[in-house]
């Protein structure tokens, strides 16, 4: 047999994700294109690590309900309060490459510059988005993510000053539930995004 997970070739479609190993590990490729990641997220697939890439599709899944988000009540002086100016789709390099900074004061730096360069690909697709925070004129924090339809996918955010990274999420979900987006994937909840109502699901009710 097989083994699980495997390693794909660049031709090979994603197995099964139902059929992912305990802690969700569903894949192995060489590659991280564009074409890779459009394939994968409708499947509820994401890449997470890079040399070589594996792919994920954990049980349970984080969510963020846009219709019941929180935004707790000095967080939302704080929007009103004018102290930052919010921007979308101003500056999408300069945020993955701010997430990208930030993540590797950790041990597993999972952003790194083959990540930057597929999102960013992506994003000339017209896929990936971003949501930027100043402050005087300059980036003070931003959140990326894929966007496919009415499905959103938070990829990472980042903050250089205070409650930047919290705006930042505050203002995607608002705008994407304008928008009529219908499903929010944070991969994973952490308790601060357990703040403004992220919940987890099965992952067959995800799917």
């Amino acid at each position: 047999m097989k083994p699980f997970p495997p390693l794909l070739s660049p031709t090979d479609p994603f197995p099964d994700p139902t059929q992912a190993d305990r802690e969700g590990w569903v894949a192995i490729t060489r590659e991280l294109t564009p074409q890779r990641l459009l394939q994968s997220y409708p499947l509820g697939i994401f890449p997470w690590t890079e040399n070589p890439f594996t792919w994920w599709s954990p049980d349970p899944r984080g969510i963020l309900p846009l219709d019941r988000l929180h935004v707790p009540t000095r967080l939302e002086r704080t929007i009103r309060s004018g102290k930052f100016t919010l921007t979308i789709n101003q500056a999408f390099d300069e945020v993955i490459l701010g997430c990208a900074h930030r993540s590797q004061g950790r041990e597993e730096s999972w952003i790194g510059p083959a990540f930057v360069q597929a999102y960013c690909q992506l994003h000339r697709m017209g896929h990936a988005i971003s949501y930027e925070v100043w402050k005087e004129g300059a980036l003070a924090g931003g959140l990326y993510g894929v966007k496919i339809g009415n499905f959103f996918a938070g990829e990472s955010m980042f903050h250089l000053v205070r409650d930047a990274s919290s705006v930042a999420l505050v203002l995607a979900a608002r705008s994407l539930h304008q928008e009529g987006c219908q499903l929010f994937d944070l991969q994973m909840v952490t308790s601060h995004t357990a703040k403004f109502g992220a919940i987890e699901v099965p992952r067959d009710e995800y799917l």
